[in-house]
């Protein structure tokens, strides 16, 4: 496993701070955050690259409110690098960690009361 203070050395600068969103080395191992919860902006921007409406967003977090997750999506967007490296990072984790697994098909995550 990678040491997470190597990967805040190697992290991509963040252009523009927002106040909603935090990362730090000790907290989820760097990754972007929404901040009082542990939901990483990838998750976040995941769903609206996937063509997830904010409604639907908010359903999935609804602990986040509004403010929260507009500011997650507006860091992504500000900051596409930053959240593109957390993806890679994500993946190249999962890679390892299921290299030479046989895994079920994935499935996405189901929001109560939608259909």
């Amino acid at each position: 496993m990678a040491d997470s203070r190597n990967y805040a050395a190697l992290c991509p600068v963040v252009l523009i701070p927002h106040p909603h969103v935090r990362i730090d080395a000790s907290v989820m191992n760097g990754s972007p955050y929404v901040v009082g919860s542990r939901v990483p902006v990838r998750r976040i921007y995941g769903f609206f690259i996937g063509g997830a409406t904010f409604e639907r967003i908010l359903k999935r977090y609804p602990q986040l409110g509004p403010a929260k997750v507009f500011d997650a999506l507006s860091f992504a967007l500000d900051n596409d690098h930053v959240v593109k490296a957390d993806i890679e990072r994500e993946q190249a984790s999962i890679n390892r960690a299921t290299r030479g697994a046989i895994l079920p098909a994935a499935t996405a995550p189901e929001v109560e009361g939608e259909s």
